[in-house]
């Protein structure tokens, strides 16, 4: 039976702040963990041909995690992640910036605070995405973070279904 899951995405300029709603067809504690195990979140955080490899992640506020989004060519391109706030399966935030490959970040950088909730098995993920400045927000939108972001939640979406079996 499929379901028809929300999925909302929406750019408010004047904000600097992108929110994408989505969700699965999955147990909230399940979703949490697609989020915040370097494991999981290698298998869908990079939109297909690319992929994602984490060098490590520390996911405890005050941790990081540093990932490369890497092309089929093996181009990498770095991502640093430092973790401000954590309250267990139901939300978390954290400072987001690239990086070159000696994990020092490209300001401006992208305040996510995401929200997990569930009802009856569905489980919502909100994703509110503060940038620092309007450019970084437009070249966001220019580099097709909406197209990429959709490609990459809907491999969550296959992951969590297999994992759900």
């Amino acid at each position: 039976m499929t379901k028809n899951l929300l999925f909302d995405f929406s750019v408010d300029k004047a904000a600097k702040t992108v929110f994408v709603t989505r969700e699965f067809d999955a147990d909230q504690s399940l979703v949490w963990d697609a989020f915040t195990k370097a494991e999981i979140l290698d298998q869908w955080n990079a939109p297909a041909p690319f992929t994602a490899r984490t060098k490590y992640m520390n996911f405890k506020v005050g941790g990081k995690r540093f990932y490369a989004m890497v092309s089929p060519e093996g181009q990498e391109r770095w991502i640093i992640q430092e973790y401000t706030s954590i309250t267990p399966k139901t939300n978390f935030k954290l400072f987001n910036a690239f990086a070159d490959d000696n994990e020092t970040p490209q300001l401006p950088g992208s305040h996510w605070n995401y929200t997990f909730s569930e009802q009856n098995g569905i489980t919502k993920v909100s994703i509110i995405i503060y940038n620092e400045s309007l450019e970084r927000l437009e070249k966001m939108i220019e580099l097709g973070f909406k197209e990429g972001f959709t490609v990459s939640l809907n491999q969550l979406e296959d992951i969590l279904s297999a994992l759900n079996k």
